[in-house]
């Protein structure tokens, strides 16, 4: 059960919403990327996504997305999805599973409906390019 398993702090490990530019049409577009910022590999990586919040007073709910990675190497990010700017009133979830070695790690990072705005961004030095950091 998932009460007997001894989950150790997640550290280095961080969800990005970075505003990119599309390469063919030129256009600004979203995408969430995982970063790992350890000295170690991340190995089966799983990322669950998903939206949900009220829009006018009545709930809504995305489907959820699940992303699998064999392996995401140290110092580097990975892609998960493009995200559309129209969920940004939402809570856009993304629940980060992995292991390293043999030890399973596993955290919830929430944004918050407001905090996917322009006002929010950073440069982010690993990407080189801004967006809002979750850690």
């Amino acid at each position: 059960m998932k009460q007997d398993i001894n989950f150790d702090p997640v550290e280095g490990v961080s969800i990005a919403v970075i505003l990119e530019t599309d390469a063919v049409v030129g256009a600004p577009e979203w995408g969430v990327y995982l970063i790992n910022q350890n000295d170690v590999y991340l190995d089966n990586v799983l990322v669950s996504s998903k939206g949900y919040g009220e829009q006018e007073g009545e709930k809504i709910r995305t489907s959820i997305l699940r992303h699998m990675f064999e392996q995401v190497q140290p110092k580097s990010f990975v892609k998960v999805e493009p995200i559309d700017p129209a969920i940004f009133q939402l809570y856009n979830e993304y629940w980060v599973s992995y292991y390293i070695g043999r030890k399973i790690y596993d955290k919830k990072f929430v944004f918050v409906p407001g905090s996917i705005v322009e006002d929010n961004l950073i440069y982010i030095s690993m990407i080189g390019l801004k967006g809002v950091l979750h850690t």
